[in-house]
């Protein structure tokens, strides 16, 4: 083989092992790139697939802490710190959904057969399950104003009441126990964590008189650790005008209510015990306010402090929409609250939800649930708002409502149409039909719908109770319980009670009759098979409850 030929040979070699290497390493740059792109895609995928989602829950309260701490605390609760909304908002709830919801608000319908526990009637309940289709759930931009009440009962203890003995001030000799103002105080500044550089703050005091101690500015412009020192260091002092407090907050907003609400949330905080015993309550005060501030998309919460917050004011604020309302009586407890939901309280997502029911064979005879319960008729159920709400594998929190229902005929099958706003005032609606079986008792259709009825034959006992008790409190007439064998738990009938004035509250020592504790027995034993049969201990709660008052 002459020389020319060789290297010819060496260099055919040379080609095919480099132009190898190359195509090597192409294709594992290749490889490489699909890996990636592929590890990506499976990357989307699993956040589309945990993408946090969210039920939906009612607006007014959210829970029922002040009526539990005021029977711990050894006081009556008034009716109005029983709240069947806020009671739900404290359990996760199957809500029946059967089907993917796509859409903004999806309820589902489940239904039950089921004796009464005391008289053995039976009772027909259908459950409003309210599931929604968001995925990427986010709140808006905040605008917020938190609105401090400083007068001077919030310098009391949060577990005993500013008036007692008819309106003569009880000093707290307790130490150890915190100062209403003081976990009020606590509570802001927990608040304050949750906010972004791209919301807005502001903060008033009011007592007699109100005062804007942080004008409503971006918080990127704030000295947030000064601003907490600061709130840290407010003391009490004065009498409480609520209306001062939410005249000098709504007018911080007077440019921003234009704000566009697929972008902007406004919404004022109060932090308050709700004992104004001065001011303005006309149409032209603090409800007609509130009012104005609703219908403008300035929304309220309240954050009631102490057992002597009054629920009964409250109440009537926030059936408004876009309003709720939580009760604190620890500030530990309350910034672990903030930590897990301060986006959903801030962000109403769906408004005037209307069900209408068509059915010859049913009438509603109660909702429960829906702060906006004594609206409803034999065919409707209305609901003001609907805010965003954990969704978990245990269901979903508050996400029901309950209705009752009188059976009228045989006839079992209903219609029912259902009609809502969204934030911008969007209409959507959806209808469904629903049969109920000749089912004998009991026959429950899920979970969700017994835990619901459940809870609100529990929180009917305990109105019914408290009304019952302060009806007759130093009377030597024994208290028959309207919760009997023949009639069983009937629908609770509010009343009003003698106070110091009509929003503030005065201690009354709790009591329960023999005939009640004997009520409260058999309701104990009821509860406690419900929760074996529901598995769910953390309704064990409300059976110690049970137990208290039997024992006292």
């Amino acid at each position: 083989m002459n020389k020319g030929v060789k290297i010819l040979l060496i260099i055919i070699v040379l080609v095919i092992v480099v132009g190898g290497f190359f195509l090597f390493f192409i294709s594992f740059g290749t490889f490489s790139t699909l890996s990636a792109s592929a590890g990506l895609a499976n990357k989307q995928m699993t956040t589309a697939t945990t993408a946090s989602e969210v039920g939906l829950a009612v607006g007014g309260a959210k829970d029922v802490n002040n009526f539990r701490q005021n029977i711990v605390n050894n006081f009556m609760p008034i009716e109005t710190d029983m709240t069947y909304e806020g009671l739900f908002y404290g359990y996760y709830f199957d809500t029946g959904e059967t089907e993917q919801c796509y859409k903004l608000f999806c309820p589902s319908y489940t239904y039950a057969v089921t004796k009464d526990p005391f008289s053995k009637n039976t009772d027909y309940y259908l459950s409003v399950g309210l599931n929604s289709g968001i995925t990427d759930f986010k709140r808006k931009k905040l605008n917020l104003v938190v609105v401090l009440d400083i007068s001077g009962s919030m310098g009391e203890a949060f577990n005993s009441y500013y008036y007692d003995n008819y309106g003569n001030r009880v000093q707290n000799t307790e130490e150890s126990v915190k100062k209403k103002i003081k976990v009020a105080e606590e509570s802001i500044v927990a608040m304050l964590d949750h906010l972004n550089s791209s919301d807005s703050f502001g903060l008033v005091t009011f007592e007699t008189t109100s005062r804007i101690e942080e004008p409503l500015k971006k918080v990127s412009s704030i000295d947030m650790e000064a601003l907490k020192s600061r709130i840290l260091g407010i003391n009490e002092a004065g009498s409480t005008d609520l209306s001062a407090g939410m005249r000098t907050a709504s007018g911080m907003f007077t440019e921003l209510l234009k704000a566009n609400q697929s972008e902007y949330e406004n919404r004022i905080i109060f932090l308050t015990d709700a004992m104004p015993n001065t001011g303005d309550f006309s149409e032209n005060g603090l409800f007609g306010m509130a009012k104005a501030n609703s219908d403008a998309k300035l929304y309220t919460t309240f954050i009631g402090i102490g057992v002597d917050f009054n629920t009964m004011l409250i109440e009537n604020i926030t059936k408004m929409r876009g309003a709720n309302y939580y009760s604190v009586h620890s500030s530990a407890d309350f910034k672990k609250r903030m930590d897990d939901e301060f986006d959903y309280m801030v962000t109403p997502l769906v408004f005037n939800v209307l069900l209408k029911l068509d059915a010859t064979g049913y009438k509603i005879e109660k909702v429960y649930g829906s702060p906006e319960a004594d609206e409803a008729t034999g065919e409707l159920m209305k609901v003001n708002t609907l805010f965003p709400s954990e969704k978990t594998e245990e269901g979903t929190k508050g996400g029901i409502v309950i209705l009752k229902l009188t059976k009228l005929s045989p006839e079992g099958s209903m219609k029912l149409r259902v009609s809502y706003e969204d934030r911008e005032g969007v209409p959507g609606q959806s209808e469904e039909s629903v049969v109920i079986g000749n089912n004998q008792p009991e026959f429950f259709e899920n979970s969700g719908i017994r835990k619901g009825i459940l809870l609100s034959r529990y929180a009917d006992v305990m109105k019914n109770w408290v009304k019952d008790e302060r009806t007759e409190y130093n009377s030597k007439t024994p208290v028959r319980p309207c919760v009997n064998y023949i009639d069983g738990i009937p629908v609770p009938v509010e009343r009003e009670y003698s106070q110091l004035g009509e929003w503030e509250r005065q201690s009354m020592p709790l009591q329960v009759s023999d005939s009640y504790k004997s009520v409260f027995r058999d309701l104990k034993s009821y509860f406690e098979s419900e929760i074996n049969a529901i598995n769910d201990t953390t309704l064990k709660q409300e059976a110690d409850i049970l137990e208290k008052l039997i024992s006292v």
